[in-house]
């Protein structure tokens, strides 16, 4: 009879364990999905940050083509793309504000100032918000790769978490080290 009794316990401290996993690795994806939000959000925010630069006339013409061309392909880009397209916005952003004498012309400018300081937030904000993201996926990644939730299936038919990966170096000119003075 306490055989019975043990094994009882045992199989509701499994259940218990399962349950507990799952509602973990749930808990997991809506961090994931909450991070994508916030990760979208911050893109699409130098993406227009970076519109409204290239359209203001406070840049060369070159500069103001190839940074509205960027940034308009990141708005515009689908899912498969996404990443290829931010990348290229960080490249672009490079390009244009490789010098810090580019960033104190800008700033000299009417206007210039306020561009550069919305410029300089929005582009420190998207690794921040990556780096959660990615983050998020490895932990997901990380409970969904165990034995027990791949056998009990404990992810459901949640997608299987993918990383966000591009280019988000920021243009030198735009970090603390390489303001200009």
């Amino acid at each position: 009879m306490t055989t019975w009794i043990w094994a009882g316990v045992a199989v509701v401290l499994f259940g218990m364990y399962l349950s507990w996993t799952a509602g973990r690795l749930d808990r997991l994806h809506a961090r994931i999905d909450a991070a994508r939000a916030a990760l979208d959000a911050q893109l699409v925010r130098r993406a227009s940050v970076a519109m409204e630069l290239a359209t203001s006339s406070l840049l060369d013409p070159a500069a103001s083509l190839l940074l509205l061309d960027a940034a308009h392909a990141a708005r515009q880009a689908d899912d498969e793309q996404r990443e290829v397209a931010e990348s290229q916005l960080s490249l672009a952003l490079r390009a244009v504000f490789e010098e810090p004498e580019q960033v104190a012309a800008l700033v000299a400018e009417p206007g210039g100032e306020e561009a550069v300081r919305d410029l300089t937030a929005a582009v420190r904000r998207v690794p921040m918000a990556r780096r959660f993201h990615n983050d998020a996926v490895r932990a997901a990644r990380a409970v969904r790769e165990h034995r027990l939730v791949r056998y009990f299936r404990l992810a459901g038919r949640a997608p299987f978490p993918l990383a966000f990966e591009m280019d988000d170096a920021p243009p030198p000119a735009l970090t603390p080290e390489g303001a200009p003075a």
